[in-house]
């Protein structure tokens, strides 16, 4: 009997080969940027994307200083956490986060588009992000990602 030639193939993690890319941030949407960074990531633009293996690249974001928010939002937009204390609840705006670490924009909207359990987590230490041009990985060879929006200058 003849098999049929549409056989669903699995990947292992054994098979896998992570490249690495860099994304200059300048000018880009806060929100645009992270879903092409967490689409690189979890490795759903390769052919081979298996749901339950990490199977995404390394992303390096240089510029991240540089993001923007459409309209209004950057003067309206707070994240929120608390403390943990009954009352504990803190706001701050997001002109004050991108003053103090301007990292923590791009990693918290990158992690937010992560899968929430094991896998979202070992997937979430592989973006990394830094204020300037300049990285620690070129050793690595990371490829440019050209992102399809135009930047906001």
């Amino acid at each position: 009997m003849q098999q049929s030639a549409y056989i669903t193939k699995s990947l292992r993690k054994e098979d896998v080969q992570h490249d690495w890319w860099v994304v200059d941030a300048t000018g880009q949407t806060v929100g645009r940027i992270a879903s092409q960074v967490a689409t690189i990531l979890r490795g759903k633009h390769k052919p081979s994307f298996t749901p339950h293996v990490d199977c995404g690249d390394f992303v390096v974001v240089i510029n991240a200083e540089k993001v923007v928010l459409e309209g209004k939002r950057s003067e309206q937009k707070e994240y929120f956490h608390n403390t943990g204390y009954p009352g504990g609840g803190r706001h701050r705006k997001f002109k004050d986060v991108i003053k103090d670490k301007p990292t923590d924009v791009l990693e918290w909207a990158i992690k937010g588009m992560l899968p929430k359990n094991r896998l979202g987590r070992v997937i979430g230490k592989k973006v990394k992000i830094y204020t300037g041009s300049e990285h620690p990985h070129e050793a690595q060879q990371p490829k440019p990602l050209n992102l399809p929006y135009p930047t906001n200058n």
